[in-house]
């Protein structure tokens, strides 16, 4: 194929398509997808997981060029819209990606008539967290050999552990297992968050890769990294658990703390994942205090966390779950579009789950 002006001509992809990629072979297939593929569809109950995977394959597009972020929204009302946006740069002679951020199959149309062009389109990330590999977007593209469709599960305590460690390392952090997972805790397993705090602790210790610093403890109190005593778990609890009670004392300490309201709500979407999955182990008639031994006993979750997540487990299952999943990502959309009132918007948000959650099933 003979390439325009600004278009960088990608051989098909020989696996995207091929295989549907996870977190543990996506690191594998990226670079060769990236190189290869025109549609990426990122999906999965790990949000966390899905952002990372767009921010890994847009380092890795050859010429990525300007980034276009549309929404599910913008192209469930105009279809037609995503094709010309990814062919506009043979026009103009500037290299761009686009990044779709979509709910479910909002964007399944747009696809389809992004496909059934002739011209060579622009790279384009479809970020779907909370969808699964089934919907019929991912369909539409599990056969095409110019497409990759990859699904991530929340990772557990000991894999975002040795994620930190990894982190660390890079960093020029020398850190031991216990720190790791105290960090992946208070990160309520979001690895964004934890990378975070490692570049804070890196630029406090003035460490680097090659001047490597030992982290302790005491240095991460010192950069005021947030635990979940004194950060986001303690409301998520009273929310997901139905306290209702405890709400508005929580909500009082989330302002005192200056904590983002979208961090907040990222660790209720890392809880709801964490739900989901357990819930998928448990099936409909499961023994939930069984299931909670054997999880704490393999070390997937955290003992402190046994208590919340049996009672969790018996407010959010089946149809409620799903619910709570999307109400948390339409949520997370109305955080993002109104970040002056973000604080309300939440309030209200979980004011709303919390009364649901009271009502037990």
């Amino acid at each position: 194929m003979q390439a325009g002006p600004g278009q960088h001509v990608r051989e098909p992809c020989p696996v995207a398509g091929a295989v549907k990629a996870t977190q543990k072979d996506f690191a594998g297939i990226a670079p060769r997808a990236a190189a290869g593929a025109r549609v990426f569809l990122l999906c999965g109950p790990d949000e966390a997981g899905v952002q990372e995977a767009a921010d890994t394959l847009a380092r890795l597009i050859p010429d990525p060029g300007e980034r276009i972020e549309l929404s599910g929204a913008d192209l469930r009302r105009d279809p037609v819209r995503l094709s010309d946006e990814a062919r506009s740069n043979s026009l103009f002679g500037g290299a761009r990606h686009i990044v779709v951020r979509a709910s479910g199959d909002e964007a399944f149309e747009a696809v389809e008539i992004l496909l059934s062009g002739t011209a060579e389109p622009c790279p384009v990330l479809i970020l779907t967290p909370g969808s699964t590999d089934k919907t019929k977007t991912a369909k539409l593209l599990a056969d095409r050999a110019d497409a990759l469709v990859a699904m991530f599960w929340p990772p557990d305590l000991k894999a975002v552990a040795g994620g930190v460690r990894t982190m660390a390392e890079a960093a020029g952090l020398r850190i031991s297992g216990d720190l790791a997972e105290r960090i992946a805790r208070a990160a309520g397993l979001d690895t964004r968050i934890a990378r975070s705090e490692i570049t804070k602790l890196a630029l406090y210790l003035d460490a680097s890769a090659e001047s490597p610093r030992q982290a302790d403890a005491a240095a991460l109190d010192a950069i005021g990294a947030s635990t979940e005593e004194d950060g986001f778990m303690p409301l998520v609890n009273a929310v997901l658990s139905g306290e209702s009670a405890r709400l508005a004392s929580e909500l009082r300490r989330l302002r005192e703390l200056g904590l983002n309201p979208v961090g907040v709500l990222l660790a209720f979407e890392r809880r709801a994942a964490q739900l989901a999955q357990l819930a998928a182990k448990l099936g409909p008639r499961g023994d939930i205090r069984g299931l909670i031994e054997a999880e704490k006993a393999a070390r997937r979750i955290f003992w402190k966390d046994e208590r919340d997540l049996s009672t969790q487990l018996r407010r959010w299952r089946g149809k409620r779950l799903e619910r709570l999943v999307e109400r948390l990502a339409g949520l997370h959309r109305a955080l993002l579009a109104n970040s002056q009132s973000a604080e309300l918007l939440l309030g209200q948000g979980l004011a709303e789950i919390a009364r649901a959650a009271a009502v037990r099933n």
